[in-house]
């Protein structure tokens, strides 16, 4: 092994590093480990883009929810209003005949007018009375505020209706409260 042997083996090294810097084989080689990466980028760009553009969307789609449960709850209000109008003006002219010095009978006559047309706008817009006399006590409608002994009514039975509870839409908006039976007295 002579110098010519350590040439050629000196030569086969060096050549390894000349090839792997210099061919355009390596080159072409490299283009096509390059190519899926762009295709990723643009793929997550679009990706990216379509994530923004559904989040403004979602975005719009909340606000428009918004705006339009705001308008239904003025519209049902006007209609409220619209329907409690008449209301307020008979009570007006029930105050205007008692300053002419109207009998008692019509005074008493006006305000059970006036009391049918509230309950009736009340009960046009799903109002429902809760008035439970003589009925089973039910504590999800009732309340109660005191029971008392009865030999005429079985216990649990709602003897008297202190204020009346009312259901808008079948939800509780008031409960009765009321006077329970607790039954026979015991001697």
């Amino acid at each position: 092994m002579n110098d010519t042997d350590s040439r050629s083996s000196s030569d086969q090294a060096a050549a390894p590093l000349d090839d792997a810097t210099a061919p355009p084989d390596n080159l072409a080689a490299a283009a096509p480990k390059l190519a899926p990466s762009t295709a990723l980028e643009r793929d997550l760009a679009d990706m990216k883009d379509r994530l923004l553009r559904t989040l403004a969307e979602m975005e719009n789609l909340r606000k428009r929810m918004a705006r339009d449960l705001e308008r239904s709850r003025r519209l049902a209000l006007v209609q409220l209003m619209i329907d409690l109008v008449p209301v307020r003006d008979s009570l007006e002219r029930g105050l205007e005949a008692a300053d002419l010095a109207g009998t008692v009978e019509a005074l008493r006559e006006g305000k059970l007018m006036t009391m049918k047309m509230l309950c009736k706008v009340m009960a046009d817009h799903g109002l429902e009375e809760i008035d439970p006399r003589g009925a089973a006590f039910n504590p999800e409608f009732h309340e109660a505020i005191s029971m008392l002994p009865s030999d005429a009514a079985p216990a649990d039975t709602v003897l008297e209706v202190v204020q009346k509870g009312y259901r808008l839409h079948e939800r509780l908006i008031r409960p009765a409260r009321v006077v329970v039976s607790r039954g026979p007295e015991r001697d």
